[in-house]
C-alpha cells in the first residue's frame, strides 16, 4: 500500500508539472493583437504559475533539511530506529504471514476495482482522479487549448511528434465532426450518425477485380453483409412502386436477393430477354460476368444509352404529376451510377482526361446528388493527372463546414500542404531552426487528417498490409483506410519526401488527444462503435486495425504486481517461516546501511549545534 500511495503522488506530480509547464509556454506566447491589459494579467498569471512550478523543488529541500533536523534535534528517529528494528527481530514468522497476506488482499481488492473501472469505462480510476480532480485544484485552470510552435519542434524529429493549434471558424457540428477553432467539444452523437455506412466512391468490379482474388488465392473479398447493402441500394436505387408487376423488374429482385453469383447472372439474361434496353440488368452483368474492364465498360456504354432514354423520356412528362416524378428519380439514378462507372472504366484504362470530363459533368449536371461524393473520384482522376490546382480547388468547394469529412479530403488537404516543403523538410534541421510558417501549417494538417481516421497512416507508411476495398466504408474506420489508401498510396508515393514528413509527424495526434474516446481537437470524440461495424465490412482474413487500443494502464499493472508479489511473499513465509523472518531481518538490516551512511556523511559536513541555531532564530 505505501508503495502505490508513493506512485500514485509521482504520478500527480508528474501530472501538476506538465500541465504547469504547458500553461507557462502557452502563456509566455500569447498573440500581439490582445489588448494591454488582458496581456498584463497573462504575463503575471504565468509568472506566478512558472514560480509555483519551481516550488516544489524548493519544498523538497526544504523537506530533507527538516528530516536532518528531525534527525539531530529532539526527536531522536536514529534511537527510534534502532529501537523499531529490536522490534522487527523480535517479531514471530505468524506476523509476517498475515502482515503479508493482509496486503495480498487489499491489493487484490485494488487490481479487482481497477479492472472492472478500466473495462466499463477504458482508464484508470487512479489517473482519472489525478488528472481530472488533483491536478485542477493544484493547477488552479484548466487549458486545454495547445498550440504547436517552434519551441516544440524537438518533438517531431520522431514519430512521436508535438501538438497543433486548433483551425479557426464558427462553432458547427455536422455528421459528426465538430469545427470550432479548435476548441474541444465532448457532446456525444448518436450511435446512428457515428456508425453510419457509406457506399464506397471507388469499389471496384466484383467480375473484373474482385473475382481475381477468389480465383487466385480463394479467398473472398466481399463479406455478406457488404454484397447485402449493396443488393438494397440496388432495389433502392434501381427501382420505384410503379414497377411492381413488371416481370423484368420481379426477376432483378430475385437476382438482387440471391447469394449466387451465377444465378444472379442468369436471372438478369432473362430479364434481357424479357425487355432488350433493360439497364439494372446490363448493371449487373457489367458488375458480375464481364472479366475484364474493357468488357465492363462495353456493357456499361450500351446501358447509358438505354439509361439517356429513359432520363430523356420521364424529363419530358414531369409535369404530369408525382407518379411521373418518382420514375424520373429512379431514371435519374441509374444514369448517375452508369455514368460514374464509366468514369472508373475510363480511369482503370489510362484514360485520365475522359474520366475527368466525365466527373466534372456529373458534378456539375447534379450538384445536389453529394450523397454519391462523385466529387471524390475526380480529386483522385486529378491527382493522377498531378494537376494539383485543380485539386486545391476541388478541396475548397468541398472541404466545407457544412458538408461531411472524409478521409479522402483531409488527406488530400494534408498532402497538397505537404508538397511545399516534403522535398526540403529534414527533422534534424527543423528541431535546431525551427519550424516556417508552410511546415508548420502541413504539420496541423497532418494532425487534422489523423485525428479523423488514425488508421490511414499505417497503410500509407505499409506499416500494414492492404487488402482489396469493400464496397461500403465507415468514415473514421478501418475499411475507409483500406480503401483510400488503395488508392491514393502512388500519388503519396509521387510527392518527394511527403512519407517522410508524415512519418515523423502523424504520432503527434496522439500526444494532442490522450483520451480520444473522450475529447476530440478539432472532431468528436472517436467513435467507439468503428470496430464492429468495420469487421462486418471486412473479410475475416484481414486483422481489423482497432484505435485506440485499449492498453492497461500503469496502476493496474502496478497493482497486479504488487498483489502477485505479495501473495507469493504470504505463501513462502507459511511454508518457510524461519528463513522468511530471517531474509525480512536481512533486508532491513541491508536498508538500514544507507540511511545510516547518509546520516554519518550529514553529521560531518553541517555542525552539530545547527538545529539550536535555526530554533533561535
Amino acid at each position: 500500500m505505501f508503495l502505490a500511495v508513493i506512485a500514485f503522488a509521482i504520478s500527480s506530480f508528474r501530472h501538476y508539472i506538465m500541465f504547469n509547464h504547458q500553461n507557462f509556454v502557452e502563456e509566455d506566447n500569447e498573440e500581439d493583437d490582445e489588448t494591454s491589459s488582458s496581456n498584463i494579467l497573462n504575463k503575471i498569471r504565468s509568472i506566478v504559475t512558472y514560480v509555483c512550478t519551481y516550488l516544489w523543488a524548493i519544498s523538497f529541500i526544504l523537506l530533507i533539511f527538516l528530516l536532518y533536523a528531525s534527525i539531530r534535534g529532539p526527536f531522536n528517529i536514529i534511537n527510534s530506529f534502532n529501537t523499531a528494528t529490536m522490534f522487527f527481530n523480535t517479531l514471530t514468522p505468524k506476523f509476517y504471514v498475515a502482515l503479508t497476506g493482509t496486503s495480498s488482499l487489499i491489493s487484490g481488492l485494488i487490481l479487482i476495482f481497477e479492472w472492472w473501472y478500466f473495462k466499463r469505462y477504458g482508464t484508470s480510476f487512479i489517473e482519472q482522479v489525478s488528472i481530472n480532480h488533483l491536478t485542477p485544484i493544484l493547477n488552479g485552470n484548466d487549458s486545454n487549448n495547445i498550440s504547436l510552435t517552434n519551441n516544440d519542434v524537438s518533438s517531431i524529429s520522431f514519430p512521436s511528434s508535438s501538438i497543433v493549434n486548433g483551425f479557426n471558424g464558427n462553432n458547427n457540428v455536422n455528421n459528426g465532426v465538430l469545427t470550432n477553432g479548435g476548441t474541444d467539444s465532448t457532446t456525444p452523437v448518436t450511435g446512428t450518425n457515428e456508425c453510419k455506412v457509406w457506399k464506397n466512391p471507388c469499389a471496384l468490379f466484383r467480375g473484373a477485380e474482385y473475382q481475381r482474388l477468389i480465383q487466385y488465392n480463394g479467398k473472398e473479398p466481399l463479406t455478406f453483409h457488404d454484397m447485402n447493402l449493396s443488393a438494397q441500394e440496388h432495389q433502392t436505387f434501381f427501382t420505384c412502386d410503379l414497377d411492381e408487376g413488371k416481370l423484368e423488374y420481379e426477376m432483378m429482385q430475385r437476382a438482387w436477393r440471391e447469394r449466387t453469383p451465377s444465378i444472379r447472372i442468369q436471372l438478369a439474361h432473362d430479364a434481357l430477354e424479357k425487355n432488350s434496353e433493360f439497364t439494372p440488368a446490363l448493371i449487373l452483368l457489367a458488375e458480375e460476368e464481364a472479366t475484364t474492364i474493357i468488357e465492363v465498360e462495353r456493357l456499361l456504354k450500351q446501358a447509358l444509352k438505354c439509361a439517356e432514354n429513359a432520363y430523356r423520356k420521364s424529363q419530358q412528362l414531369l409535369e404530369q404529376g408525382r407518379i411521373q416524378d418518382i420514375v424520373h428519380k429512379r431514371n435519374t439514378n441509374i444514369l448517375i451510377y452508369v455514368k460514374r462507372r464509366l468514369g472508373m472504366c475510363a480511369r482503370k484504362l489510362g484514360k485520365l482526361r475522359e474520366a475527368t470530363k466525365i466527373f466534372r459533368d456529373l458534378v456539375k449536371e447534379f450538384p445536389m446528388m453529394s450523397v454519391f461524393n462523385i466529387h471524390e473520384n475526380l480529386i483522385e482522376v486529378l491527382l493522377a493527372l498531378q494537376n494539383y490546382a485543380d485539386v486545391q480547388g476541388v478541396l475548397a468547394k468541398y472541404d466545407d463546414i457544412s458538408l461531411p469529412k472524409s478521409a479522402t479530403i483531409c488527406y488530400t488537404a494534408a498532402l497538397l500542404k505537404a508538397r511545399t516543403v516534403a522535398s526540403t523538410f529534414s527533422p534534424d534541421v527543423a528541431s535546431k531552426r525551427g519550424l516556417t510558417v508552410a511546415e508548420m501549417s502541413a504539420v496541423e494538417a497532418i494532425h487534422r487528417a489523423v485525428e479523423f481516421n488514425p488508421h490511414v497512416p499505417k497503410y500509407l507508411l505499409e506499416m500494414k498490409s492492404l487488402i482489396l476495398p469493400p464496397e461500403h466504408i465507415l468514415k473514421r474506420g478501418d475499411s475507409e483506410a483500406i480503401a483510400y489508401a488503395f488508392f491514393h498510396l502512388p500519388h503519396w508515393r509521387r510527392v518527394e519526401g511527403a512519407l517522410n514528413l508524415l512519418h515523423c509527424t502523424w504520432e503527434g495526434t496522439f500526444r494532442m488527444i490522450p483520451y480520444p474516446l473522450e475529447k476530440g481537437h478539432l472532431f468528436h470524440p472517436y467513435p467507439t462503435c468503428t470496430e464492429a461495424a468495420d469487421r462486418e465490412l471486412l473479410p475475416v482474413f484481414h486483422d481489423v486495425s482497432v484505435f485506440p487500443k485499449k492498453e492497461l494502464p500503469f496502476f493496474i499493472l502496478f497493482t497486479a504486481g504488487l498483489c502477485s508479489g505479495t501473495a507469493m511473499l504470504a505463501l513462502l513465509t507459511h511454508q518457510y517461516p524461519e528463513i522468511a523472518a530471517y531474509i525480512a531481518r536481512l533486508f532491513l538490516a541491508w536498508f538500514s546501511v544507507p540511511i545510516q551512511y547518509l546520516t554519518d556523511k550529514i553529521e560531518s559536513i553541517l555542525p552539530s549545534n545547527l538545529y539550536q541555531q535555526l530554533a533561535k532564530i
